[in-house]
């Protein structure tokens, strides 16, 4: 069926110079990214909720994991903002280790924390492209308890992996309690029952509660494979 003009809603016309010179401020985002998250060398990723707070155990349980990590020599990424997020970079400050935030402008609750390198904050205002630069530069991905967002990045990793669009890397979901249901749906529903994936697909998904057991994966993942960037 064909769209006529006069049926389309007002205003539909109106913006196609502005989607077309947006192209050049998202090549700007991707240029600036690649060029400074290139030259940070191998880095874990931690997702988690911005509304977790310091008191939280998972806030604090984040920030002993990222600690870790850093002094197992890898820098920790973070998307920059408050809860899980910061207490990712605080871990990896407390060890003198390599802090990176990438921050996106979010309503209610993103601003960028305390603990990120000065010289290693990006400012993103599309959430594609930071995306991208969590998938490429990241050695692991490392999942707190979080909501949308968190289960936004958490999938679309694993489905770029299920489709080989990127590097195999270890993906690691912190919290027992939090997680069970959702990796029981995944293996009862979407295999089991209806098919939908193969085993092999969460074989790089892992559950763990504590800090050594994250670096237990990380380790033992690449004592066999190469650190470098994804795609």
């Amino acid at each position: 069926m064909t769209v006529h003009s006069q049926t389309r809603p007002k205003g539909w016309n109106e913006n196609k110079t502005n989607d077309s010179w947006a192209i050049f401020k998202i090549v700007g985002e991707f240029v600036n990214g690649f060029e400074k998250m290139s030259q940070i060398g191998p880095c874990v990723s931690i997702f988690g909720s911005a509304r977790t707070k310091p008191e939280n155990p998972y806030y604090k349980l984040a920030v002993d994991i990222s600690q870790k990590i850093a002094e197992n020599g890898y820098g920790v990424i973070t998307g920059g903002g408050p809860g899980i997020m910061e207490a990712g970079n605080k871990g990896a400050h407390l060890a003198g280790g390599t802090s990176v935030g990438l921050n996106i402008d979010l309503p209610f609750e993103q601003h960028d924390n305390p603990y990120i390198d000065s010289d290693k904050s990006l400012d993103f205002d599309y959430f594609f492209v930071r995306k991208v630069m969590f998938v490429k530069y990241s050695q692991g991905f490392v999942v707190m308890p979080g909501g949308f967002g968190t289960l936004d990045e958490l999938f679309e990793a694993i489905t770029l992996i299920q489709t080989r669009k990127i590097q195999k890397f270890p993906i690691i979901l912190v919290g027992t309690d939090f997680w069970s249901g959702l990796i029981d749906w995944v293996k009862t529903t979407l295999l089991d029952s209806f098919k939908n994936i193969s085993a092999t697909d969460i074989d790089l998904i892992h559950v763990v509660d504590t800090p050594d057991e994250v670096i237990e994966v990380l380790n033992n993942f690449y004592d066999k494979y190469e650190l470098s960037p994804n795609f």
